[in-house]
């Protein structure tokens, strides 16, 4: 079984900037037990783990993660870190493969003896990650994997988004009463978790508000034709086509579509958010509507603060991953600052206990289940970049 590559990230203000870069770990916190209940004596840093694609076909999401706890890492060292420790973040390339998250999320809590686990971006990911973590008794908490399988894996498991049933209720009511649209055709990716989930939640919420769904069809990540699928999905006539991927297939997509004649608007999820989609996709993606976490062009002063301290680090524009992976690593150091020990169960409670924590993408406090509840935006492809269009909140 091949490895994760392990890609050690110092935090200080010089190497926050800098490429991730492999290295062999030059600390150690003593030969803990996997989910150790505290610090070695002595111990000035606070390991956590963190795994995602930072390589592979969905990399951006990966990277824009990584880039967002970094930087809520490098601010709360400079505050002194949490409870007189600093912050060290350890770090896996999954190469956005179930098995190297697994792989990464095992090595993480066994190898580097890490007290939490941050990750991963991707449903599916999430999922192979945190049963270990479950398994190991060690928190973990996703930014934005939004399958509600993730936290139904058990109590060690928690999440700062949304959750699909909300996403697929947010763009079936976009669909409907802003689109005007009562047939929409449904074209999925049937090897991903998250797609096949926000489909049906989707399908379900549009259907229950009186529209009609012409078509459904699948196909698999990483498949170069969909002529027979968008084919048939012209022929049914539809208003919008409903496609919950993530950004690479639907930038392709997009481009086939157009070509076949197909020019009704098409409609998306969070995992369309990437700067990669509009390079791919082009003209064809112009137009094109997606839910999301947070928009950059929010104007509260919150987000744009983010915006201005995320650009002097990284010379870029935070995207809704890199806002997630920001609140993902807040709302664990608020955590580690409130429990009563760094045990998994002590932590794992004091994780579940947020109420009201002032994040980019909204204030999060977490139900029973361990999800946040917070409004949507809706954005659409201008000019090759996202634009707010609305915010729908849970009813």
């Amino acid at each position: 079984m091949k490895h994760s590559s392990r890609w050690i990230i110092a935090v200080s203000a010089t190497l926050l900037t800098m490429a991730c870069q492999k290295a062999a770990t030059s600390s150690s916190v003593g030969a803990l037990s996997p989910g150790a209940a505290k610090l070695s004596a002595g111990a000035n840093v606070i390991r956590v783990g963190e795994y995602g694609s930072l390589t592979g076909s969905e990399a951006t999401f990966g990277q824009s993660v990584h880039h967002g706890v970094m930087l809520a890492t490098n601010e709360q060292n400079a505050l002194g870190g949490v409870k007189g420790k600093k912050i060290e973040i350890i770090s896996y390339d999954d190469q956005g493969k179930s098995q190297e998250a697994g792989t990464a999320a095992t090595r993480l809590i066994t190898d580097d003896k890490v007290v939490a686990l941050l990750g991963e971006f991707a449903s599916s990911l999430s999922i192979a990650g945190g049963r270990v973590a479950q398994q190991y008794q060690v928190p973990m908490i996703s930014p934005g994997s939004t399958n509600p399988q993730v936290t139904e894996i058990g109590d060690m498991i928690s999440r700062v988004c949304f959750i699909d049933p909300f996403q697929g209720f947010v763009m079936a009511k976009f669909a409907r009463v802003d689109l005007k649209a009562d047939r929409v055709a449904l074209l999925f990716d049937q090897a991903q978790a998250y797609s096949k989930g926000l489909k049906d939640n989707f399908k379900e919420s549009f259907v229950k508000m009186g529209g009609t769904i012409t078509s459904e069809q699948a196909y698999t990540g990483g498949d170069q034709d969909y002529s027979a699928q968008l084919t048939t999905i012209r022929e049914t006539h539809p208003q919008a086509i409903f496609i919950p991927g993530y950004y690479t297939d639907v930038g392709n997509l997009a481009l086939q579509a157009r070509k076949l004649g197909i020019t009704v608007p098409l409609l998306g999820g969070d995992g369309w958010d990437s700067a990669k989609l509009a390079e791919i996709g082009g003209d064809a993606i112009e137009g094109g509507y997606f839910s999301n976490h947070y928009s950059v062009g929010d104007t509260s002063p919150a987000v744009q603060d983010f915006v201005r301290r995320y650009q002097a680090s990284f010379h870029a524009l935070p995207d809704s991953q890199a806002a997630l992976g920001y609140d993902a690593a807040k709302l664990l150091f608020d955590a580690i600052g409130r429990a009563a020990s760094l045990s998994g169960k002590d932590l794992a409670a004091a994780i579940a206990q947020t109420k009201d924590l002032h994040g980019v993408t909204g204030n999060i406090t977490l139900d029973d289940h361990r999800n946040a509840r917070k409004p949507a935006v809706v954005l659409q492809m201008k000019q090759g970049k996202p634009t707010f269009v609305t915010s729908i909140a849970p009813e």
